[in-house]
C-alpha cells in the first residue's frame, strides 16, 4: 500500500505539473503549424500569471483573473504579430524581446500595485480556482433541497446526486480509492480544460477548415494567397489561439500551483514547452505525451530530493533540481530523430505583386 501511494503521488505531481507544459506546448502548436516560431511563450506565461494573480486578488474572483490573464497574454501576442507578421520583423528576437519585457514588467508593476517585492497577496478561497474533489460535490449538492413539492427541483438534485454518490463510492474501494480520488477528481477545473484541449486541438487542426488552411499556411503561403485567403490574417488567428492557452497556462501557475504571483515564476516552462513541441514533431497527441513525460522528470526530481540514490548515493538537491533539463536535451539530441518543422516556419511572408 505504501508503493501503491509513493506512485499515485509522483503520478499525481506528474499531471499538476505537466499542465502548464501542456497548455503552452498546444500554443506553440498553433502559432508555429501557422508559419510563426514563438519563443515568446515563456513571457506570455509569466503575464499571464501575474495579470490572473493581480486581478483576481482586486477584484476577488478567480474567473475574472482568468479572463485578465488571457486578456493580457492575447495582447503580448499581437504585438508579436505586430512585429512578426505585419513589419516582417525576425520572429525569434521578437520573442526574445517579449520575454525580457514581460521579465521586468511584472517585477516593476508588482512592486508599484502591492509593495511586496514584485509579489502579488496571497490569494484567499473563491480567488483561485479549488481542487474538484468528491467532497466538494457532496457539499456542493447539499444546499439543494429534495421537497417534493417542487418536482422539477427534485428531480435536478436527483440527477445531480446520483454522480456524486457514484463519486464517493469509487473513492472508497480499497487500492483503487486513491487512484480515483486522486489521479482523476482531486484537480482544479484547468487541469481538465488542459487535458480536453488535446482532443479538441486534433479535431481544430485536422477535421475543420480553418486547421486546414492553418497547416498550409505554415507549409506554403504563397499558394495560400493565391487562393484568395488572407495569410495575415490567419497568422494573427493563430497567435489568439497562442495568447489564449498561454494565459490559460499562466492563470494556473499563479492561481491554481501556487497562491499568487512570485518574480519569473515560469521558470523556463515556455522553453520547456518548445522542447516537448520540438520532441512531439508537432502534432497534438504526441505533445500530451511529451508534456507528461518533462512532467514526470520533474516530479520524480523533487520526489528524489535528498533520497539516497542507488550506486550513486545521496546527490545534491541542485543536481535533482537541473536533472529534467538535462535529461530534456538528452532526449531531444538522442531520441526523437529528425524533427521537421513547418517549412515556411520563421520566415516572414511577402505577397507577390
Amino acid at each position: 500500500m505504501d508503493l501503491l501511494n509513493a506512485v499515485v503521488q509522483v503520478l499525481d505531481s506528474t499531471i499538476r505539473l505537466s499542465v502548464p507544459l501542456l497548455l503552452a506546448c498546444l500554443a506553440g502548436l498553433y502559432s508555429e503549424r501557422a508559419g510563426i516560431f514563438d519563443i515568446g511563450l515563456e513571457g506570455k506565461m509569466l503575464v499571464g500569471a501575474f495579470a490572473g494573480a493581480a486581478a483576481a486578488s482586486v477584484f476577488h474572483s478567480a474567473f475574472l483573473g482568468l479572463g485578465m490573464a488571457i486578456l493580457i497574454s492575447v495582447a503580448f501576442a499581437m504585438v508579436h504579430g505586430f512585429a512578426s507578421i505585419t513589419h516582417r520583423g525576425n520572429q525569434i528576437v521578437s520573442g526574445v524581446a517579449i520575454n525580457f519585457i514581460a521579465a521586468g514588467s511584472t517585477i516593476i508593476l508588482g512592486q508599484a500595485w502591492f509593495q511586496q517585492g514584485g509579489r502579488t497577496p496571497a490569494l484567499q478561497s473563491g480567488e483561485r480556482f479549488e481542487s474538484i474533489t468528491a467532497d466538494t460535490i457532496s457539499n456542493f449538492l447539499a444546499n439543494y433541497s429534495f421537497s417534493s413539492a417542487d418536482l422539477l427541483a427534485s428531480i435536478r438534485g436527483l440527477v445531480l446526486y446520483l454522480p456524486a454518490l457514484l463519486f464517493d463510492a469509487l473513492a472508497r474501494i480499497p487500492g483503487f480509492g486513491p487512484v480515483f480520488s486522486e489521479l482523476l477528481l482531486g484537480h482544479s477545473i484547468l487541469v481538465y480544460f488542459a487535458f480536453a484541449m488535446v482532443p479538441f486541438t486534433w479535431w481544430v487542426l485536422y477535421r475543420t477548415r480553418f486547421g486546414l488552411r492553418l497547416r498550409a499556411v505554415g507549409e506554403n503561403p504563397a499558394a495560400v494567397d493565391t487562393a484568395g485567403i488572407s495569410v495575415a490574417w490567419l497568422r494573427y488567428r493563430a497567435l489568439i489561439c497562442t495568447g489564449v492557452l498561454t494565459g490559460v497556462a499562466g492563470a494556473y501557475l499563479s492561481m491554481v500551483q501556487t497562491s499568487g504571483f512570485v518574480k519569473d515564476m515560469t521558470a523556463g516552462k515556455g522553453y520547456i514547452a518548445l522542447a516537448a513541441l520540438i520532441f512531439a514533431k508537432w502534432k497534438p497527441v504526441n505533445a500530451m505525451f511529451a508534456c507528461l513525460l518533462f512532467g514526470f522528470l520533474d516530479a520524480a526530481s523533487i520526489r528524489l530530493q535528498g533520497s539516497p540514490l542507488p550506486v550513486v548515493g545521496k546527490v545534491s538537491a541542485q543536481f535533482m533540481q537541473a536533472l529534467p533539463y538535462v535529461l530534456t536535451v538528452i532526449l531531444l539530441a538522442g531520441f526523437i530523430g529528425k524533427a521537421i518543422p513547418p517549412r515556411a516556419g520563421g520566415v516572414p511572408y511577402v505577397k507577390e505583386r
